[in-house]
């Protein structure tokens, strides 16, 4: 469900400086699950994002920008490493007791930015496991963010669907009593623990498929919890709670060093609970609300750089860490009140495909003064702000899968990628110029509980993106020559044999 910022040094004094830095600051704000048809600027007619809108207006939109994964830990995952996540076989959707997995001895981009010398920070969603087997939650849960780069981290474990329903700082819980130890588990309940399988009477919202264990505020969760009672969050305060650290943070920085802050928004993931101040604002539910709420809380954080006096040297990256979904769990209205928007835009898929939809997001670069307004068609993907970030802060280290494309980020070059694996719950398609190309697939065609095409097919699939960006035509028995060629070069990066070609008889 991606932002970034470079915001200015601060000066020893404390004065700060609207002067351009050879440090900038650099801050990620990411979202969850966020669509490429969700955002204004990228064609939503039914919802107005002003904020995310003023950063496209005044930086360079993206029209092929690209999360690594269809999925959130996936492209987490890469996002933190610059590494193709299928090459780690246990980079996929996590349960909240999941251990870490990034190994503490991998090059991480806040590792590289405190070397460069930052402060590194994390607010907000984490998803990439904590700890290294069985996590006890009353004591300091490590490794987690602490251990791979971040020397501030204030984050929640997985989802907000999942238990455990607690904030936790620098691995400790937040508001923690110990007379009331917490307990999780994701296998058995807990004797005597109301769940929504059991007890839909106590459900404020109804589940649909899987979020049917424990209840907290409310709301059925996935997983089995109990105790803790004093450190449960607030669901309708989450986003605001999040937005206030991420300001404290900026607030804080009055040294000379340059700071990196990842801010990890939880919206518009499941479960929907936007604060009173937005429900019914969108009219599409609690899911067009949360989109709206996001928008609000990235205006408002932009108001407290703009204070802070660092908006003159700052980049913003913005993204999402996957494709869009309605019904993903809940029964909150975001299909029967989803009227003519089309949160996927015109492409084809959502969260889970390997379609455009599932990878294919919002993406803007901002930098007030600095970069030039436009819209680029440069093939750009997440995986490549690791060595981008890199070269800008002055490292020469690289991540594995990552290209330096700085100045295409910076608007200075319409040359992007030339070519880019895709990934979805570990299935993996190849972008290549205007082509991609689908290998085929076991499974079904479409996630019934979600309504979404997934990508598989018995048969290769070939798409001209140029002219076909809703990939209605196959073309992989029209042009073999051209499937050829992609199979080919997507097996010498993939390592992987997915299977001879019947179609091809080349002569």
């Amino acid at each position: 469900m991606s932002t970034f910022f470079l915001a200015c040094n601060v000066l020893p004094s404390g004065e700060k400086s609207n002067q351009k830095t050879q440090s900038p600051n650099i801050v990620f704000i990411y979202l969850d699950d966020l669509g490429y048809g969700d955002v204004s600027a990228y064609g939503a007619t039914e919802l107005e994002t002003p904020n995310i809108d003023n950063l496209a207006k005044g930086g360079v939109r993206f029209t092929q920008g690209y999360a690594s994964s269809a999925t959130c830990t996936p492209s987490r995952y890469a996002l933190m490493t610059g590494q193709y996540p299928w090459r780690n076989k246990n980079a996929k959707i996590l349960p909240g007791t999941a251990p870490l997995i990034i190994d503490t001895a991998r090059m991480t981009l806040p590792k590289l930015l405190r070397i460069e010398g930052y402060q590194t920070a994390l607010v907000g969603k984490w998803h990439l496991g904590l700890g290294t087997g069985v996590v006890d939650w009353n004591k300091r849960v490590s490794p987690g963010p602490n251990e791979v780069g971040f020397d501030y981290a204030y984050y929640m474990a997985a989802t907000q669907d999942r238990v455990p329903t607690v904030y936790l700082k620098n691995g400790y819980v937040v508001g923690l009593d110990p007379e009331d130890p917490i307990q999780v588990d994701y296998k058995n309940n807990f004797e005597g623990e109301p769940t929504g399988k059991d007890n839909p009477e106590l459900c404020d919202m109804m589940w649909h498929h899987g979020h049917n264990s424990t209840i907290v505020n409310g709301v059925p969760r996935i997983g089995y919890m109990k105790g803790g009672e004093s450190a449960k969050w607030s669901d309708v305060d989450m986003a605001d709670h999040f937005l206030e650290k991420a300001q404290q943070y900026v607030k804080s920085q009055k040294d000379d060093r340059p700071f990196f802050l990842y801010y990890a928004m939880q919206q518009p993931h499941v479960p929907r609970t936007p604060h009173p101040r937005f429900v019914g604002k969108s009219g599409m539910g609690p899911r067009g609300d949360v989109i709206l709420e996001a928008d609000w809380c990235i205006g408002e954080f932009m108001k407290t750089l703009e204070e802070e006096e660092f908006m003159e040297n700052t980049l913003i990256v913005f993204s999402s860490d996957n494709g869009p979904v309605l019904n993903d769990g809940y029964y909150d209205d975001a299909v029967e009140k989803l009227g003519d928007h089309t949160p996927a835009g015109p492409l084809r898929g959502g969260k889970y495909s390997l379609f455009e939809a599932g990878t294919r997001v919002p993406f803007i670069t901002y930098w007030k003064g600095t970069i030039q307004p436009g819209v680029s068609d440069a093939l750009v993907s997440q995986l490549d702000l690791f060595s981008s970030i890199a070269s800008l802060v002055g490292s020469d280290l690289e991540g594995p899968d990552s290209q330096n494309l700085m100045n295409v980020l910076m608007g200075e070059s319409k040359k992007g990628r030339d070519q880019l694996v895709l990934e979805a719950t570990t299935r993996t398609a190849f972008r290549k110029g205007d082509w991609v190309m689908i290998p085929p697939y076991k499974g079904p065609v479409k996630n019934e509980k979600v309504n979404i095409e997934l990508g598989n097919s018995s048969e290769y699939q070939l798409y001209n993106l140029s002219n076909d960006i809703g990939q209605k035509h196959n073309m992989a028995k029209e042009k073999p020559e051209k499937l050829y060629e992609m199979v080919n070069a997507f097996k010498k990066i993939r390592g992987k044999d997915h299977g001879e070609i019947e179609i091809l008889k080349l002569n």
